[in-house]
């Protein structure tokens, strides 16, 4: 469990990091350099999750997707200043606890 969700992070960060050097090179007026580099850390956004040991890719990303929602609120908060709000932190235990029932529900 510790693997997989230490993978989710990553993935996230990946996801978030990259897309932000983009953002900040065609939004922002940033150096090409950003998004060379945003785009290979994308790259690498791809690769992490194939590294889970779940056998399901749509389970996989469906549940890398409450992850990724939570890693946002907080990058929101830690990178842009914006603090997250009463439903913020409602959105992210509800996708927090789909992550959960996806993935670790017990199946027949």
């Amino acid at each position: 469990m510790l693997y997989s969700g230490v993978l989710f992070i990553f993935a996230g960060l990946a996801e978030i990091g990259g897309g932000y050097l983009i953002w900040l090179w065609l939004r922002e007026g940033r150096s090409y350099v950003y998004g060379l580099i945003g785009a290979l850390v994308l790259v690498l956004y791809g690769i992490i999750p194939t590294l889970q040991k779940f056998p399901n890719f749509g389970r996989v990303y469906a549940a890398y997707g409450g992850v990724f929602v939570t890693l946002a609120v907080l990058w929101g908060w830690g990178i842009d200043r914006k603090t997250p709000d009463f439903f913020d932190w409602i959105g992210v235990i509800l996708c927090l606890a789909g992550v959960g029932v996806m993935l670790w529900a017990p199946r027949s």
